[in-house]
């Protein structure tokens, strides 16, 4: 049985993980108001990728024998300047899960929750990767700057990204 701490604090971490894909939703949504479809692609699947972490939690909270709460949120941001600031904005919201994520574990360890320590430990094996990701993209893309070519490259290359359960 978890603690009501516990408990609340995972609910909070689904609902955010949700809220995530709701935001990366407005970034894909950015990107294709530009005609950038391979980036709009990279948003979406990044999206998938967040419901599923939810459902994650959802999951563990209902093989616990306990309840999963699902909670409304605020609108995400919307108002972009550029693909760079989208992706800034996005490596900050990976950020911002991890923090959560390693604030949650903190409680898991100091209540010796056993099992939630080992189902958070996923997570933050992913956190590490997410930041990886978004950093080499974000350096990616200072790097080609203006070049046209080099920006449209990368378009083609996140149209491919495709999102596998599998994998996770």
């Amino acid at each position: 049985m978890l603690s009501d701490k516990l408990l609340k604090g995972l609910n909070e971490q689904m609902n955010y993980e949700f809220y995530s894909a709701h935001a990366y939703m407005a970034m894909a949504a950015y990107c294709s108001s530009e005609s950038l479809d391979g980036f709009a692609n990279f948003f979406l699947v990044q999206a998938e990728e967040e419901r599923f972490h939810a459902m994650k939690f959802y999951n563990f909270i209902n093989a616990m024998g306990e309840r999963a709460t699902i909670a409304g949120f605020d609108c995400p941001n919307n108002d972009f300047t550029s693909v760079l600031d989208v992706f800034e904005k996005a490596l900050g919201q990976e950020k911002e899960v991890t923090k959560r994520i390693y604030q949650l574990s903190d409680v898991a360890w100091d209540e010796r929750e056993h099992a939630t320590i080992n189902f958070l430990k996923w997570f933050i094996d992913e956190q590490v990767e997410e930041e990886d990701m978004f950093d080499s993209i974000i350096q990616k893309l200072k790097r080609i700057d203006n070049d046209s070519n080099a920006f449209f490259m990368l378009d083609n290359e996140f149209s491919k990204r495709s999102f596998s359960p599998e994998s996770e």
